[in-house]
């Protein structure tokens, strides 16, 4: 449930209600707007009958059920659109954001390939000095989201990894903003539901990722949902992005791709770029090279990247 306070509830009226609610059970999460306050009751176990007393509570406006599963979440939480910083970056402040690079961190003179650890780590680190660019990369366990947090801006829950509750309860307790992708056959309401787990852990900067879903279609590696973009705009204020490189797992299209993704709301994209797709040690076939990147930046009305160094 929500608690909107008035615009000149006073501190001591705020503090009152954050306890009632403690009080009957359920978690306090304060909202803090350039108008008013608003409170979100978030539970399931606790005295909900008592909550809607505090409509009779001093410097209270109203008391609002919360439709969706999803609290904090949801936009009825918090109209505002949340800005989720990432390095010296902002996503969901009104721009679009592009994360571009290779599917798999390569060494220099790569051979049998079959992932580099931390070593790749420092060539990430290594590039993200270089350029002044913020980095994000995947996190597959538990045990690994320590040494990755040493190393990158932002972690990334990979689409597989989207319902491993142990993992997202350990990053919820991190201090780095969250790349949340989804899963290949989650549900929005799914999706909307394990970044829930992560705001109700604390951690309360998250991006969400549309990264294609599995349906029939065969014709493309998977099929990105646009509509589920724009849906959930419109449900979340979380910002959220599109990858038209697993979503469609065909060069040709990533462009217009990401064009209708920009139409229809997204904060962001992520490409997959390679300087030489064909000689890639992973997705080559859905990568642009340099030349193809800088088409998609034109078109976008983006400036291109200049003297940016592959590790």
């Amino acid at each position: 449930m929500i608690v909107n306070m008035k615009r000149a509830a006073s501190e001591e009226e705020i503090n009152h209600v954050i306890e009632r609610i403690k009080e009957c059970g359920f978690q306090a999460h304060v909202v803090r707007g350039e108008e008013r306050t608003i409170i979100g009751a978030v539970g399931s176990s606790g005295r909900r009958s008592e909550i809607e007393a505090l409509r009779a509570a001093p410097g209270v406006a109203e008391v609002i059920q919360i439709s969706h599963p999803f609290k904090l979440v949801s936009r009825q939480l918090r109209k505002e659109h949340t800005v989720v910083n990432v390095g010296n970056k902002k996503i969901g402040d009104g721009s679009l954001v592009i994360i571009a690079g290779p599917c798999s961190v390569e060494s220099r003179e790569p051979y049998d390939f079959q992932g580099l650890g931390v070593e790749a780590l420092r060539f990430l680190e290594e590039a993200s000095k270089e350029t002044g660019l913020p980095i994000v990369t995947e996190v597959m366990s538990e045990a690994d989201v320590e040494v990755v947090s040493e190393y990158a801006h932002m972690l990334q829950v990979g689409a597989r990894n989207m319902q491993n509750f142990s993992l997202l309860r350990k990053l919820a307790t991190v201090k780095k903003p969250i790349l949340l992708k989804r899963g290949p056959s989650a549900t929005v309401k799914e999706w909307l539901l394990a970044a829930e787990y992560l705001l109700a852990g604390g951690n309360h900067d998250v991006v969400l990722c549309e990264r294609g879903i599995k349906t029939f279609e065969t014709a493309t590696r998977n099929t990105l949902d646009l509509a589920a973009v724009a849906l959930v705009k419109e449900l979340s204020h979380l910002p959220v992005l599109a990858d038209p490189s697993h979503g469609t797992g065909l060069r040709s299209l990533i462009v217009p791709m990401s064009k209708a993704a920009a139409a229809v709301g997204a904060d962001g994209l992520i490409v997959e770029v390679h300087p030489c797709p064909e000689r890639a040690l992973s997705d080559g076939p859905q990568s642009l090279d340099l030349p193809g990147f800088e088409t998609l930046m034109k078109e976008l009305g983006r400036e291109p990247v200049r003297d940016v160094k592959a590790a």
